[in-house]
């Protein structure tokens, strides 16, 4: 049996590939904006208002913003509730944030779908020099991960990656009883801050680094790394590590340190 969340007289199917879960508590949403710094003469962008709660309060400091909204009911309901707004109909991973943030940077919020959080995030870093934040609410375990610190079982590639371009706070949990449907588990909200110098010139040769660093997490960095790069500059005890032991400084250290064996 089909799910059906009915709003203001608009029936929608709840359509689980999207990871749909509608936030209804408005305490939690004003917390979330007040927590973004958004303003009212801002570049905002909103990841899947859905029945637009969030929407709703974002409008409270700034009138005029974008939405991207996937579901084309849920789009042409936003469409109706609040004319002012620019809504992108479409993917927010196929969205073109370049273009959005042409005369100024974004300012990003969201209650992002737990299925596709972190293609959401890395999109995120991909543009982040187009960012002045990101606070999104997204599953605990996965907000968890992005905060985790080296030796802990959580501190894996997104954590490195995300706390190596940008500075990363964990605001406050939200839990399963304030969304329809429930879902099965808590969430979290954090905000994210591209820093204002990026500490390398070669960002996507360190993300690949990263993730051979992490290719097999119970080997070292020896063993993980020997088949892609040079370790002759690298000292034999960093090397003898795994990669979840390494500080996001010392994984800056070992990639300056590093050659890329030829393919």
């Amino acid at each position: 049996m089909r799910k059906v969340i009915e709003y203001k007289d608009t029936e929608i199917a709840v359509k689980k590939k999207l990871g749909q879960n509608f936030l209804t508590d408005r305490n939690i949403t004003r917390k979330i904006v007040i927590a973004s710094g958004a303003g009212p003469q801002e570049n905002i962008l909103e990841i899947g208002p859905g029945f637009g709660a969030l929407t709703k309060e974002i409008i409270e400091c700034c009138p005029v913003f974008t939405v991207v909204e996937k579901d084309r009911k849920l789009a042409e309901f936003i469409r109706c509730e609040y004319p002012q707004l620019n809504v992108i109909e479409g993917d927010f991973l196929e969205t073109d944030l370049a273009a959005l943030a042409l005369e100024k940077p974004l300012r990003v919020l969201g209650n992002i779908p737990y299925s596709i959080t972190t293609p959401i995030l890395f999109k995120l870093l991909e543009h982040r020099k187009r960012l002045l934040s990101a606070t999104l609410m997204m599953q605990h375990e996965v907000a968890m991960r992005i905060v985790a610190k080296p030796s802990t079982k959580d501190y894996g590639i997104l954590a490195v990656q995300m706390q190596a371009f940008c500075e990363v706070n964990y605001l406050f949990k939200v839990g399963r009883k304030v969304f329809r449907p429930q879902p099965g588990v808590d969430s979290a909200v954090l905000r994210m801050t591209p820093k204002i110098d990026d500490p390398l010139e070669d960002a996507d040769g360190f993300r690949r680094f990263v993730r051979t660093a992490f290719h097999q997490r119970r080997k070292t960095l020896l063993n993980n790394l020997k088949e892609s790069y040079s370790l002759e500059s690298v000292k034999s005890e960093t090397l003898k590590k795994r990669a979840e032991a390494l500080s996001i400084e010392e994984f800056f250290q070992l990639f300056r340190e590093l050659k890329a064996l030829p393919e």
